[in-house]
């Protein structure tokens, strides 16, 4: 209760000296009734205090800053900033965050020997079984060659050039097709939605659609989509060769470099200046080898800066022998 002031303190003394009892009674209920209304209007203030606290929380936890965001389904919603929570990604959106920024610090080339290829096919039946294509689909093909009439025929494997300019990567509305900083361009099927821009765009015809059922489809149902091996494959998606990144990522050779049996293939990383040979497994010098044998890229000229580098068919251990062409169907 508040301490009277002073002159309430005197004015109540010289009445309790000029008055009676029955008058002092009065006065002291007067005294009472005054300071009780000084303690209820002080807890009517403070309860007010309270209750416009309590209405502010609570139009807070009802009214925070709306927020329109992209579900993980491609549809926006409304949400209350107070009801935002941290989100833990999902082990398979961990695998597509990783797919997209590659392996740090590398940068991956390929070097084909044109000398050795006699088309055994074993790194194109490897690259099918890998990445569930159908038998009439290629990630890597190859190619029979002639540079003029007076030149004999050789064999040369195609696979994507991964360029570090890539016109494919520049046409696609959707950032489904990307270039990673280790090298391989790559796509994302669950961005994809088959336009074909990049068919139209890539100079090595490199890419093809899905234009029906994977072959795989009922077995890779439900399975989580990894964007360095491109499975599930999915109908009306672009599928290409993918620089085997999924091996990559474990320390391993691509498939069609390891499946290879006559040394047609080295793989390795730039910044070591040192690539492998798939069969023989011998190491050797990047730009030693380059150098020596006289590599080439392909289309060089167009600006596409291609990661695949060719070494001419010089001394060729195999002679060439025409691929086996199926006879047509009778009617």
């Amino acid at each position: 209760m508040e301490e009277q002031p002073k002159h309430e303190q005197n004015q109540d003394n010289q009445d309790k000296k000029n008055h009676n009892p029955e008058d002092l009674k009065q006065l002291s209920r007067r005294k009472f009734l005054r300071n009780f209304g000084l303690v209820a209007a002080g807890a009517a203030a403070g309860a007010a205090a309270l209750f416009s606290g309590d209405l502010f929380e609570r139009s807070k936890t009802k009214g925070g800053k709306k927020k329109i965001l992209l579900t993980q389904d491609n549809k926006l919603v409304e949400v209350d900033s107070l009801e935002l929570k941290a989100y833990e990604k999902s082990p398979e959106e961990k695998m597509q965050i990783r797919g997209r920024e590659g392996l740090p610090g590398r940068r991956w080339i390929w070097v084909i020997d044109l000398s050795k290829c006699r088309n055994a096919r074993q790194c194109v039946a490897a690259c099918q079984a890998a990445h569930h294509l159908r038998p009439d689909q290629f990630h890597i093909n190859t190619l029979e060659m002639k540079e003029n009439a007076h030149t004999p025929a050789f064999h040369m494997p195609k696979p994507c050039q991964h360029c570090d300019n890539p016109p494919c990567v520049a046409v696609c509305p959707v950032d489904a097709t990307f270039k990673r900083p280790d090298g391989p361009v790559l796509i994302d099927n669950e961005r994809c939605i088959g336009c074909r821009f990049c068919i139209a765009a890539c100079p090595y015809s490199a890419r093809m659609l899905n234009w029906s059922k994977p072959k795989f489809d009922d077995q890779d149902k439900g399975r989580p989509y990894n964007i360095e091996l491109n499975i599930p494959q999915r109908i009306g998606t672009i599928t290409k060769c993918l620089m085997s990144s999924d091996r990559l990522r474990e320390g391993k050779l691509p498939y069609c470099v390891s499946a290879c049996p006559n040394g047609v293939y080295y793989f390795g990383d730039e910044n070591e200046d040192a690539v492998t040979n798939g069969t023989t497994k011998e190491t050797v010098r990047l730009s030693k080898l380059l150098t020596e044998k006289g590599a080439y890229q392909l289309l060089s000229e167009l600006g596409t800066k291609p990661r695949v580098y060719y070494l001419p068919p010089k001394n060729r251990l195999f002679p060439f022998e025409p691929s086996k062409q199926a006879e047509p169907k009778k009617i």
